[in-house]
């Protein structure tokens, strides 16, 4: 036989649990005192019926785990056999709004019923019915023992219809997550296609840039380079190294790997790279010389080559060429 667990030390000092004497609140039916070998028999008689109307319930149960109408209409079916007189019991169960009756049922004076409860809200109620006047006993013509099985009856159909309500919404809420998953799926793809022309389109304007550059632009500084003060033409080389550098992206990938540098600072890093001194630069950004080696110490520092020997004309093209690669 198991033991109780011991007590705890804030009820130490308290009463011991006797379970014999303080357990049996959860009895529906007291032991009986009868010692007559025939109401014994008739009792025990009775206690079985109550005891297969109660395994008959959570058979049904199982059988219509889905559907609380037919567990209903199939119940009040089964019902009359579990009472003092089956063959003169009928019974009715109403439920929401719906009303299921025994076999020949009618309603009569003899009426024995119990309150469904739903989340502690009435629901409906299940009631036995007699068609034929018996002797009285505890409750009418009906037992006590009756009045404790009906009460259990009425809150297994609470408690059943909760879970399959339970059930059914959850159900719900799983097909409607799954509807929105697949829409979600197909949103997605089709912002999936959506992005893959935006790219696309991309790559057609940069072609079209880079053609009309090659076709329009190349040659008329091709032109230029030749009208021009020989002393002015690093310019246009300058002009032409950064039109060729639209089509090539160097400055884009530069900002994007070193997002750190100033737009000056990638001004000047693309000027470097293409081949023009400190005074150069200075004359072209009419500051001093002072302030475009400022500009450089800054920007090795940011592309982390302050304390190596790493050339940054070199770095910058040989670097960013590995990148495009």
């Amino acid at each position: 036989m198991s033991r109780l667990p011991a007590a705890s030390a804030d009820n130490a000092g308290k009463k011991k649990i006797n379970f014999n004497e303080d357990l049996t609140f959860f009895w529906r039916i007291h032991q009986s005192e009868e010692t007559e070998p025939e109401k014994v028999g008739i009792a025990l008689r009775e206690r079985i019926k109550e005891l297969n109307c109660l395994y008959g319930i959570s058979q049904l149960a199982d059988r219509y785990s889905d559907s609380i109408d037919d567990l209903l209409q199939n119940l009040v079916n089964f019902l009359p056999l579990s009472w003092q007189y089956p063959e003169i019991t009928c019974a009715r169960i109403a439920f929401t709004e719906r009303i299921y009756k025994s076999k020949g049922f009618k309603v009569t004076k003899w009426r024995q019923s119990s309150q469904i409860l739903m989340y502690n809200e009435p629901a409906g109620e299940v009631a036995i019915f007699y068609i034929e006047e018996r002797p009285a006993s505890d409750e009418g013509p009906f037992l006590k023992e009756e009045r404790a099985l009906l009460d259990a009856v009425a809150e297994r159909i609470g408690t059943i219809a909760m879970r399959i309500a339970a059930e059914r919404e959850l159900q719900e809420t799983n097909k409607q997550l799954t509807l929105e998953r697949k829409a979600l799926q197909e949103t997605n793809a089709a912002l999936r296609a959506v992005l893959a022309r935006i790219e696309e389109g991309k790559n057609d304007m940069q072609k079209n840039i880079q053609s009309n550059i090659e076709k329009i632009l190349m040659p008329i500084l091709n032109a230029l380079a030749l009208e021009v003060p020989k002393v002015q033409r690093k310019y246009v080389e300058l002009l032409r190294a950064n039109l060729e550098e639209i089509t090539a992206s160097f400055v884009n990938q530069l900002s994007h790997k070193y997002q750190s540098l100033t737009p000056t600072e990638i001004k000047i890093c693309n000027m470097i790279r293409n081949g023009m001194r400190t005074k150069e630069i200075a004359e072209m950004q009419r500051v001093a010389i002072a302030t475009i080696n400022r500009h450089r110490e800054h920007i090795r520092r940011k592309l982390n080559i302050t304390n190596s020997d790493a050339n940054l004309i070199t770095y910058l093209q040989t670097t960013m060429q590995t990148t495009n690669a």
